[in-house]
């Protein structure tokens, strides 16, 4: 049976910290596209994603996996965007079990309309907050937290 390693009083209150700040800040984020864009940022970060794809589209499967989505979540949050306008869904040619999403021209239009609030917004809530070292060490801390980073 494994030791269990408990987090000693430093690392819990770090711990905490980072869960709450986490929280807050995509909380903070998601409000204000709701209020200014009506979206919440889930569907803001799929037409960013398809904004900078070659041909504005990519395959869902990459989509989920770029936006950190499981595949049905995906699918639903693409099915709200094609009502709106905002994205469409093609079967692929080569291979009838893949599906591209499309960002529309509407699409890129709401997203170029959203994106001056959003980034006032993540300004406010993250980068005017912290000094140059401190941002720094959050993108050296947030590189090694990724999935896909290599140990330096």
């Amino acid at each position: 049976m494994a030791v269990t390693r408990w987090l000693d009083d430093d690392e819990q209150r770090t711990w905490r910290a980072f869960l709450a700040a986490s929280q807050l800040v995509q909380e903070e984020l998601d409000r204000q596209l709701q209020r200014d864009s009506g979206m919440p940022h889930a569907y803001y970060a799929v037409l960013v994603k398809l904004s900078e794809a070659p041909e504005r589209m990519m395959r869902m499967s990459e989509l989920a996996t770029e936006v950190n989505s499981s595949q049905s979540r995906l699918s639903h949050a693409v099915k709200r965007l094609e009502e709106r306008g905002w994205v469409r869904r093609e079967p692929c040619e080569a291979d009838r079990r893949v599906s591209w999403a499309i960002l529309t021209d509407q699409g890129l239009s709401v997203l170029t309309a959203a994106a001056p609030g959003h980034v006032e917004a993540v300004r406010q809530a993250v980068f005017d907050r912290l000094t140059p070292d401190q941002l720094r060490h959050l993108a050296e801390i947030c590189t090694v937290l990724l999935p896909t980073s290599e140990p330096s």
